[in-house]
């Protein structure tokens, strides 16, 4: 039988996606090839970013030569297309192949645009799109000192990111008034630039470089319009992109007036044979650069190549987005530049709290046209399912972007309320629809989703609302939505919680044999070793407890980024003795460790490689030192300012205080990391209010502030008691921590556990303070238990000659770790941009 020949030129995201949905289909009649300009096959272009966060190219492969020679599809890499015939639907290469077809499919995406600026073309000027750009950039980073991107929009502020990463003084350079142009109004731009800004990183807006020359402190000196310049080391160029269409051009196939190839709505070309998809497609004068439209043109053109009945047709895509530029939350939805005629916005503004929330509605307040959203976007899902589905609004759409509104003006969009057509997952086409038919096909987990849709397993934006879906279908079908925590154990967290505690269970290995199966997995290994450290308080590097912890608590040390690691030394309220500090100076030259105070009052060095660490510790605990957590789920500092011991406002002694509160947690396991503070006066200089237990000094005691908490989603504490003495506060702080331990959820902070408590902040001072559920007295005998087994991990471990065998980095060999290198930042080393993977893998096997 003869086989139809596909033909994709280009192998990147939208080119793979399409050969998978053919691969999918199970036509036997198809022969594939494809061919590649790059020296690999399809990687994720969406999270380039990632490789200078230690993803190596493995990790970002969307396929492998394995995969492609296992389905059959043929593929040539380093070989690039320069030539269609469409008149003899032949094909020619660079190196002089020849290859015939019967479709053909363009996905040749797009290039980065270089302004014609002179001397844009000099050495260690790059443009940011390919892994091998990234491997240039790194290697010209370790000559250089800074770095300046031209483009302040998405791809340019994920370079700006890359470049921060790399230890460079990080400029971005835009020639719009502001950042985003496109997807951000001036305000949410302005908020933006304030934000990054804040992170070391400097703005340039409004600039048009002419000339790029030799500098005089740096390497380069960029000259703008206004006349302005600016000096630097490296220039990454990340202004844009244009459709990658010369091939296409050259061959007589129709481009639009500004570049692009035209398509229809099945996406062909004028030549019916040929297809565009992805970047370099042009669809009614507009080209779409985002890939979940890519996705949906290879859907369009697979199925319409395979003679589908009822082919789908592409009608446009949209181009919302939400993500994380630098840390920082930023979504845009629809039109935000108020073109619709009669358009009313609705805005939040908090300078305090740094967010900015905008909603366009239209003049009747009957639909959503766009919204903006920086540095809260927890709005999104609700606003853009609101939006694509043409849903009723609230009478006062204000609710959907104002915060903390009460339970009754809510407008939470529940999951019913969506059509069938909701798309949940943009990245592949997901509709509520699809989710549907996946349950009936006996879909119910989220694994099983992902396997059988693709849903969430792009960009993962999605994940929450289609949990939220599949468990609503799941109910419906009379299917029980259970809350086990793995395969492994059908039990909650807090089930397995109550199960450790009452039958007094000491080891993983008793639990999984009375109520588990199996081996055990990385969920519920690290949740029993939490839990049982946080009952029994026992040495967690006891051969029965060893394989239930990660690899920071394994080392008892933070593995750092280069796969060195961080020493944190335990210093109550922040007070130190000039003697102590002489001795963490001393350690820190000897081991050339960069040097930190931190938010929490404490000391961190960094940079210390595996099998220095006893020697570090050994000579910390000799001074009167002990281990500060910072590698566990446990206490990590009681913050504090020095109250009236100094203070002339002060009118409590908050540093005795908070050394008193540090000495009787620190070990404390639990759920989260924990984080106290103490202010001696209302001034709160402590920051009190923004941690798991605040305390703050009154003439007549402490008032206490629980569950609050800074992060990605900062959240103020609660004030739970007044003027409380030193006893009664500790006992309600015992009570309410151990409560905490005992029914928060898995990697659960206090303040989401508290938004979750049925009853919020009332129930929970029922239960401490009026001892509701007659608890308190087993709560305070349970943490009085856990803080009498307290013990310094890293002073035990010193005295183990078999637990100091663990701190090497090889197996078989006491030799260090030659391969991690450092350069040096404001006179301490820091690690060399590209970080050890070899490091990190062996300390992991270790």
């Amino acid at each position: 039988m003869n086989k139809q020949k596909i033909i994709v030129v280009g192998n990147g995201m939208v080119g793979h996606k399409f050969i998978d949905l053919l691969l999918q289909s199970q036509a036997e009649d198809l022969e594939i090839l494809t061919f590649s300009e790059e020296p690999r096959l399809a990687y994720d272009r969406v999270q380039l970013t990632a490789y200078f966060s230690g993803k190596s190219a493995e990790d970002l492969a969307l396929t492998s030569e394995g995969y492609y020679q296992q389905h059959g599809v043929n593929y040539l890499l380093n070989e690039k297309v320069t030539a269609i015939h469409p008149g003899n639907k032949t094909i020619q290469t660079a190196s002089g192949r020849e290859e015939s077809y019967d479709k053909l499919i363009l996905a040749t995406g797009s290039y980065p645009f270089v302004p014609a600026i002179p001397g844009h073309d000099r050495e260690h000027c790059y443009v940011y799109r390919t892994l091998e750009d990234l491997d240039a950039i790194a290697l010209a980073s370790q000559s250089c000192k800074s770095g300046v991107i031209i483009g302040g929009g998405l791809l340019g502020l994920e370079a700006a990111n890359a470049i921060k990463n790399l230890a460079l003084e990080t400029h971005v350079v835009e020639f719009a008034p502001r950042l985003m142009a496109v997807q951000l109004d001036q305000d949410g731009g302005d908020l933006l630039r304030h934000k990054i800004e804040a992170l070391g990183v400097q703005v340039h807006t409004a600039k048009a470089t002419t000339e790029i020359v030799d500098g005089e402190q740096s390497r380069y000196r960029m000259n703008f319009a206004d006349g302005s310049y600016l000096e630097t080391d490296m220039i990454v160029f990340s202004a844009g992109i244009r459709p990658q269409d010369s091939l296409a051009k050259n061959a007589d196939i129709q481009i639009g007036p500004r570049g692009g190839i035209v398509i229809n709505n099945f996406c062909q070309t004028n030549f019916e044979d040929i297809y565009a998809i992805g970047e370099c497609a042009l669809w009614q004068q507009r080209i779409f650069g985002l890939v979940a439209p890519g996705y949906q043109m290879a859907k369009v053109a697979a199925q319409h190549l395979l003679g589908q009945p009822e082919p789908m047709e592409f009608t446009g895509a949209d181009m919302s987005t939400k993500l994380k530029l630098l840390g920082i939350d930023v979504a845009s939805i629809g039109e935000v530049h108020g073109a619709t005629q009669g358009a009313l916005s609705y805005t939040y503004k908090d300078d305090i709290e740094q967010v900015y929330k905008r909603l366009i509605v239209s003049a009747d307040k009957q639909k959503i046209i766009g919204a903006v959203l920086v540095g809260d976007t927890q709005a999104y899902g609700n606003i853009l399912q609101l939006q694509q589905n043409n849903l009723a609004l609230p009478e006062n759409p204000s609710v959907l972007i104002l915060p903390n509104v009460a339970e009754d003006q809510s407008p939470g969009l529940g999951v019913d309320a969506l059509p069938d057509s909701a798309v949940i997952c943009s990245c592949f086409d997901v509709s509520k629809g699809h989710i549907k038919q996946a349950v009936a096909a006996g879909c119910s987990s989220m694994a099983a989703l992902k396997e059988m849709t693709n849903a969430s397993t792009g960009c993962g934006g999605c994940s929450a609302l289609a949990k939220q879906v599949l468990d609503s279908e799941l109910a419906k079908s009379g299917v029980e939505v259970n809350n086990h925590i793995c395969e492994h154990f059908a039990y909650s967290r807090q089930e397995l919680s109550d199960l450790i505690r009452v039958n007094q269970i000491k080891t993983f290995e008793q639990l999984l044999t009375s109520y588990g199966s199996g081996l055990g997995c990385e969920i519920c290994k690290p949740t029993a070793g939490s839990i049982l450290a946080s009952y029994w308080n026992e040495y967690i590097l006891q051969d029965q407890h060893i394989e239930l912890q990660d690899t920071n608590d394994i080392y008892l040390g933070n593995m750092q980024k280069d796969g060195s690691y961080s020493v944190v030394p335990r210093i109550p309220g922040g007070e130190i003795t000039p003697e102590k500090l002489i001795v963490i100076g001393q350690v820190a030259c000897e081991f050339q460790l960069y040097t930190k105070i931190t938010g929490g009052q404490r000391i961190d060095l960094f940079g210390a490689q595996l099998n220095d660490l006893p020697q570090i510790w050994q000579r910390l605990v000799d001074a009167g030192f002990e281990t500060g957590h910072a590698y566990g789920k446990s206490l990590r500092t009681v913050k504090s300012c020095v109250g009236n011991s100094w203070c002339r406002y002060g009118v409590q002694d908050s540093l005795g205080f908070a050394i008193d509160l540090e000495n009787r947690y620190k070990g404390l396991r639990s759920p989260h990391k924990l984080k106290f503070a103490v202010s001696g006066c209302t001034r709160e200089c402590a920051e009190a209010q923004s941690k798991d237990i605040g305390i703050i000094a009154t003439d007549q005691g402490w008032n206490l502030y629980v569950c609050g908490n800074g992060g990605m989603r900062p959240r103020h504490a609660d004030l739970f008691a007044t003027d409380l003495d030193d006893a009664t506060l500790i006992q309600y702080v015992d009570r309410l921590l151990m409560f905490y331990i005992r029914t928060a959820d898995r990697l659960q902070r206090t303040s989401v556990w508290l938004e979750n408590l049925e009853g919020g902040i009332d129930y929970l001072k029922q239960v401490i303070i009026e001892d509701k559920l007659g608890l308190n007295a087993e709560l305070e005998q349970a943490m009085a238990a856990t803080i009498s087994q307290y013990q310094c991990e890293w002073k035990t471990t010193l005295e183990s000659p078999d637990k100091l065998k663990r701190f090497n980095h090889f197996i078989n060999s006491d030799e260090r770790d030659e391969n991690q290198r450092f350069i040096s930042i404001r006179q301490q080393k820091c690690p060399d941009l590209k970080i050890n993977q070899l490091a990190i893998d062996v300390a992991t096997v270790n």
